[in-house]
Formats: structure tokens, sequence, C-alpha cells
């Protein structure tokens, strides 16, 4: 997203929110502060590796996402038009919410890497959250240069995952990714 182009969006999501350009930034990162999440996942994919990206057995996913019930929408959709990438999607309720809600998210790795990093690079979080985005643009550009095919690379992997949103501890899978049982497809 080149600067000028920033600037027109910023300008087009200021108006749309009643707000100025330098403004729409904070009100970008608040609401990312308070709604947004980086996430580094892991997908036991153990009869898929013969396949060039799941040696380990395991498939890495990426994603940056906000979310917003449904009578909020919209700045979601303000968000999607800012950065230019990524989709909304509904999760429709079948549980006690009254609302459905509604995500959006961006996944493709060009997009993490040439949009959404960049972005929060340049105009930082302001909470806890900002330690979850550098982590997360670690292992994004860490998974960008293959380093996750590797057991010990994925359990480098690992190693910064665990301490990101909260997550609960993968102390056993980075022993055994890190040599200590000699088969990973055993890992249940």
């Amino acid at each position: 997203m080149g600067a000028d182009n920033q600037q027109e969006r910023l300008i087009k999501l200021g108006l749309n929110l009643g707000l100025n350009p330098e403004t729409a930034i904070g009100w970008i990162i608040g609401f990312v502060d308070g709604e947004g999440c980086f996430s580094i996942s892991l997908v036991r994919q153990p009869n898929r590796i013969n396949r060039k990206g799941y040696k380990t057995g395991y498939q890495v996913t990426h994603e940056f996402f906000v979310t917003q019930g449904d009578k909020s929408v919209r700045v979601l959709h303000e968000l999607r038009d800012f950065f230019g990438v990524g989709r909304v999607y509904r999760n429709y309720r079948h549980d006690n919410h009254k609302e459905d809600l509604h995500h959006y998210i961006v996944a493709r790795r060009n997009d993490l890497l040439t949009v959404i990093i960049p972005f929060f690079q340049q105009y930082r979080l302001q909470t806890a959250k900002r330690q979850d985005f550098e982590k997360f643009a670690q292992c994004v550009d860490l998974i960008s240069k293959g380093h996750h095919k590797t057991p010990h690379g994925l359990a480098d992997l690992l190693e910064i995952m665990q301490t990101m949103n909260h997550q609960k501890s993968r102390h056993e899978l980075v022993s055994i990714l890190r040599g200590h049982t000699p088969d990973i497809r055993d890992i249940g």
C-alpha cells in the first residue's frame, strides 16, 4: 500500500467514520487493540507427510482477524476497504448469543507481509497485543522462508506461539520436535 494510496484510504475511512485522517489511524489502532487478533495455528496432518508443505506432519496457518457482532459489521467492511485485502465472513450463531458474529480476516501470506504487517510496524499497537503482533510478524517471516518445514523449525515456531494470545504450553510437542522422540507422527 503506497503512501499516497494509504492517505487516500485514510481520508475515505475518516469521512465514512466522521474522523480526520490522523484520528482514523488512531481509530484503527484502538479498534484492533480491542477487537483484533494475530494468530498462528497448527493443524495436524499426519497422513499428508509426503506433500511438500506437510513434511513435519503439521500445517501451519496464520491470520489476522477482527470480530464484531451483526449490528457493527459496517466497521469491518471499513477496515477491509482501508487495507484493500482480506474478506469479511459471517459466523452464523447457533448458541445463546443474540446476534451473528462477523470476522474480517486476512490470511494470505503475501497480504500479511505486504500490507498488514508493515502497517502495524509503522503504527504501533498500544496494548499487550503489540507483543503478540511482533511475535506474529516474526512467525510469518519464518514461515515465508520455509523454516516451519523441518521439525527443528517447527519447534522454533511453537516456542514463539506458546507465548502468544494466552496459548497453552506446547513444551511436550516442542520436546518431541527437538528430537526426544524419533517419529513425530506418533504425536496424538
